[in-house]
């Protein structure tokens, strides 16, 4: 997992970071982006502590350890992070691939000291305030990606279990805003609420359905 990591040092970069997103494909609710970079010296330590060898992918953990992992990641003073958070309207006004990239950009210059490089889970990112190395399944090969993951992900799932609570009725507390069957019906049933996304085509249509 340190394998990218160790090319761009090797290649003089002092500070890196990982960058990846959460909830491009929902239905509902924002797209989060998180900026993580560890201090070499300590990533790089034989004495650097265990739970460094549990980060992975976030998808590939249970929410219970990606709680875990997300509260080591945001309590050592070795670890710099950023999140940025893109909401449904602007998902809407300017499509989600470009709300994507602006959430991968501003958690990127969130980070302070600024990072040199950025790996980025997925393909090219332009736009970014430092230049970058795009790794397609990157959050399963990069460490520092894959730390991104789990910080991007409890932050967006902390964000929908907030919006549970407004609107009980989607479901959002089990599926997070994905197209779930549960959530398609619930969207039939009582129609879209500020939270969905309007220019997704299950949330369209519901409109089409309902308006006059």
């Amino acid at each position: 997992m340190l394998a990218y990591e160790r090319s761009a040092w090797n290649a003089g970069v002092k500070r890196l970071a990982g960058v990846d997103e959460a909830g491009r494909g929902p239905l509902a609710g924002p797209v989060v982006a998180a900026a993580v970079r560890i201090d070499q010296s300590w990533l790089d330590s034989p004495s650097a502590p265990n739970e460094l060898s549990a980060i992975a992918d976030s998808k590939k953990c249970t929410a219970r350890r990606r709680e875990r992992l997300y509260a080591f990641l945001t309590e050592w003073p070795h670890v710099h992070y950023a999140v940025a958070t893109i909401p449904p309207e602007t998902i809407d006004a300017i499509n989600i691939l470009q709300a994507t990239h602006r959430a991968m950009a501003e958690a990127l210059a969130g980070l302070r000291p600024a990072a040199e490089h950025a790996l980025i889970d997925g393909r090219p990112v332009p736009g970014l305030p430092c230049p970058s190395t795009a790794i397609v399944g990157g959050d399963g090969l990069s460490l520092l990606i894959a730390a991104a993951s789990i910080l991007a992900k409890v932050t967006r799932d902390r964000i929908m279990l907030e919006w549970d609570a407004i609107y009980p009725h989607y479901g959002f507390a089990a599926h997070k805003g994905y197209g779930t069957q549960a959530h398609l019906a619930a969207l039939r049933q009582h129609g879209p609420c500020p939270l969905h996304r309007r220019s997704f085509a299950p949330v369209a249509q519901c409109l089409s359905e309902t308006e006059p």
